[in-house]
């Protein structure tokens, strides 16, 4: 194995593209041991008239029989895709879930999205014929990412792809790796499942416009499931030279950026180098990737983190979740805040992407309370600005935005949804600074509309120092002290019965059947929702945009009236893009609303629909009783 020369991004020599197969990889970073997939060619397509043979002690397949064992290999990579991102199972350990994300499977969708980025780029460079293709790989400490990342390095290699292994990394750097002067990447790959559990594992797919949208991920998984077929019927893979991986520090310069960020936005009058002197942060990173915000971000800006939790990268996750929605990580946080007089505590998710943060009473501001405090700040910044969140946020933060001067646009759940409503809306014309999901994520114009958890963090923390500078009191949890919350909430999920090949479809049928019956004035009382802020209309789905994007899964929002309380509150049903369920989320201004809208739903639609002969409505009815 060649040494290792260390160097900056700027000088490193890469390889030259390779095809060749597996890989060579250089000191990796970390504790990683990476062992080389074996690709073993089976038989040669052109050694026998009759076709190759099946893995099946010898005996030939029949064509049909071919075709439909071809057609399941095949869907097993397809059902990988969750919306805009790749995730699976990775190690065994799950009731009823069997390994699918599989060194193969890796490889062939790095291979296959490696040749959708040269095409890519050959199209919108049109003097590019051929040349280098640089992309970036990063992951997070999950178990599973030292033998997938071999794959990983191995797909893209193959598609003569230069390879840069940033190591432990979060989402929001691997994408700013095409941005960033040093490095300036094609592309870039993070290797997560986010919240999910250690089980499993993904891809998120990056270009230096932003991630791939739903349709082109599920374009570079049916290109990956045709090789899948093939490979698995011993045609192609084989071994050649392996190329070389470079290595690369990406981390501390994402960090340098953001506290240049906040040096430069503060400008703070004595100390320049460390506004961030006299201020206690808690951070709990749930043992992801978040831990290099703590002493790379704000202990060289001055902070005191001392109180700090599961800073150390550990793939099991042994704490909690890291999830700034999970209860657990809040409360730990808080009561860290607490105990330590701290004047911020921040929760982010695995992968850095969402975050939570703690304000200095110990309340918890995550959800609509974190979309309301991003919204105060950036209405201060961008007067009458638009913000996108997705549907499931309550009336009464609408009338939070709007008693600022804002717009609120909500929109499909799903965060690559809502973000690129808020690019759309302003290609249109609107003035569009800020859009978020109630998970956390989060988007600023000013940040490339990327979802970066630190990134809110930096925003939250830069208005922080400025309240101190300019004598006001209380924590940032003031400026949302007049937002107002619902009375109930209540989110509950039915499981979609059957072969998992067929959840999609049948997710698809019991949410259209709640809009039709709806439409068809079966539900007396219901009303598809319409914000009326923007293009989108009958229950946030609708878009009249000109050029909607597609629809990633079927979702609908509608409002419900009782013939003698008036409006009780809204449903939001929706298939999962990440598990074979449909969630109901429900908010209610009046106490018992929700409950009043289960039974109706329960009673006029589960039962008398159909729709219960293949979903399971156990959870609504135990709600209900």
């Amino acid at each position: 194995m060649a040494a290792t020369i260390p160097a900056s991004p700027a000088t490193l020599q890469p390889c030259k593209k390779n095809v060749s197969g597996s890989m060579l990889i250089r000191s990796p970073p970390r504790t990683w041991r990476r062992r080389l997939p074996q690709h073993v060619v089976i038989a040669d397509a052109s050694s026998s008239s009759r076709g190759p043979k099946a893995a099946t002690g010898g005996r030939l397949e029949t064509s049909t029989d071919a075709a439909a064992v071809a057609g399941e290999d095949g869907d097993v990579i397809r059902r990988l895709q969750n919306g805009p991102d790749v995730r699976g199972v990775a190690l065994e350990g799950e009731n009823g879930r069997a390994v699918d994300l599989t060194p193969l499977a890796v490889e062939v969708i790095a291979e296959s999205f490696g040749e959708w980025l040269r095409e890519e780029l050959q199209q919108l460079e049109s003097g590019r014929d051929g040349g280098e293709v640089r992309v970036s790989v990063g992951r997070d400490p999950r178990l599973s990412g030292a033998r997938l990342g071999a794959a990983l390095f191995a797909g893209l290699a193959r598609a003569g792809c230069s390879v840069f292994d940033v190591g432990l990394a979060t989402t929001p750097a691997c994408f700013m790796s095409t941005k960033l002067p040093r490095f300036s990447y094609d592309a870039s790959i993070m290797m997560t499942a986010s919240h999910l559990p250690y089980t499993r594992n993904g891809l998120k797919l990056f270009m230096k416009r932003g991630g791939l949208t739903s349709g082109e991920v599920e374009g570079v998984c049916d290109r990956a499931a045709r090789k899948y077929v093939a490979r698995k019927m011993g045609l192609g893979g084989g071994r050649g030279m392996p190329p070389v991986v470079m290595r690369v520090d990406l981390m501390s310069a994402y960090a340098q950026h953001l506290r240049n960020i906040i040096k430069e936005r503060v400008a703070h009058p004595t100390h320049y180098d460390t506004p961030l002197k006299g201020f206690k942060v808690i951070v709990n990173a749930g043992n992801g990737c978040g831990g290099f915000f703590t002493w790379d971000v704000l202990e060289k800006l001055g902070a005191d983190t001392t109180g700090s939790l599961h800073l150390e990268p550990d793939g099991k996750f042994p704490h909690h979740m890291p999830n700034p929605e999970d209860t657990t990580a809040m409360s730990l946080t808080r009561d860290a805040v607490l105990d330590h007089g701290a004047d911020l505590g921040v929760v982010f998710d695995t992968d850095v992407d969402r975050s939570g943060v703690v304000d200095a009473t110990g309340a918890a501001i995550n959800g609509d309370r974190l979309i309301a405090l991003m919204s105060a700040i950036v209405l201060d910044e961008h007067p009458g600005t638009t913000v996108v969140t997705d549907a499931r946020t309550s009336d009464g933060l609408t009338r939070f935005i709007q008693a600022r001067g804002g717009h609120h646009c909500l929109y499909r759940v799903g965060y690559r949804n809502v973000i690129d409503k808020g690019v759309q809306l302003n290609a249109d014309g609107v003035e569009t600074h800020l859009m978020m999901e109630t998970t956390g994520h989060g988007a600023l114009k000013e940040n490339n509309f990327l979802d970066d958890g630190a990134y809110i963090v930096v925003k939250i923390i830069i208005e922080m120092v400025r309240m101190r500078l300019v004598g006001l009191e209380g924590s940032v949890g003031t400026l949302i002290m007049d937002l107002e919350e619902p009375a109930e909430s209540k989110l509950m999920r039915m499981n979609i019965l059957g072969e998992a090949k067929y959840a999609k479809q049948r997710g698809t049928q019991a949410v259209e059947t709640f809009r039709n019956h709806i439409q068809e004035g079966k539900l007396n009382g219901w009303v598809l929702d319409d914000c009326g802020d923007c293009s989108v209309s009958q229950g946030c789905l609708v878009d009249t945009n000109d050029d909607p994007f597609d629809v990633d899964a079927y979702m609908y929002r509608a409002k419900f009236f009782d013939e003698y309380k008036g409006e009780l509150g809204w449903v939001h049903i929706r298939q999962s893009v990440h598990n074979p369920n449909i969630a109901i989320n429900m908010q209610s201004s009046i106490p018992g609303g929700c409950k009043s809208m289960a039974k109706d739903l329960l009673d006029r639609y589960l039962l008398t629909s159909g729709v219960n002969e293949f979903v399971d409505i156990t959870e609504v009815q135990k709600f209900v009783k």
